[in-house]
């Protein structure tokens, strides 16, 4: 029982310092955006490093906000069909789905981007203090996010407490504004 209290505390402080995370990002990309167009339609000299530190926060607060829409399961998911199957068989769907994401985010997202990242560790940014490989540390970090999320899904999938998919009836009225 201590295990699973320590697992909780550990998934609450993850979850909360993410939000928190992609908030500051959030509020960030905004004033550097703010900044950028005051810079060009103001002052009539275009920022050229706010343009390029927006691109990278924007990447940043993306792939951040889907590491917590996949913690949450709260990412888009088509599953009319998996919820009228057996709960049995959800399960064996589920755990399907996320092997088959989770091998995609190791290769392509820790693999990948952590290669990406090292070939690129001592490019200078022109714009900005920072060499590109540590800009693309993105990639991997938000990776290794997913993969602690799809984890606990697994293992979520696996315990006793899996209720499997509930069908939502989609409210065709509000569905239609």
């Amino acid at each position: 029982m201590a295990t699973a209290k320590l697992m909780k505390t550990a998934r609450a402080w993850l979850d909360g310092t993410l939000r928190a995370t992609c908030v500051t990002l959030f509020a960030l990309l905004v004033l550097l955006v703010a900044w950028q167009v005051f810079t060009r339609l103001v002052l009539g000299q275009p920022s050229a490093w706010s343009e390029e530190a927006a691109r990278h926060t924007f990447v940043w607060v993306s792939l951040i906000g889907i590491a917590i829409a996949v913690g949450e399961k709260a990412d888009v998911i088509m599953d009319f069909l998996v919820a009228r199957l057996p709960v049995s068989l959800q399960r064996v769907a589920d755990i399907i789905a996320y092997l088959t994401t989770l091998a995609f985010v190791l290769y392509v997202m820790v693999f990948g981007g952590f290669q990406q990242s090292a070939l690129a560790w001592g490019q200078q940014n022109p714009l900005l203090p920072l060499t590109q490989g540590q800009l693309y540390l993105a990639l991997p970090i938000s990776g290794v996010l997913l993969t602690i999320y799809l984890t606990i899904h697994i293992v979520g999938t696996f315990s006793g407490r899996y209720a499997g998919h509930v069908d939502h009836d989609e409210d065709l009225e509000a569905a239609s504004l």
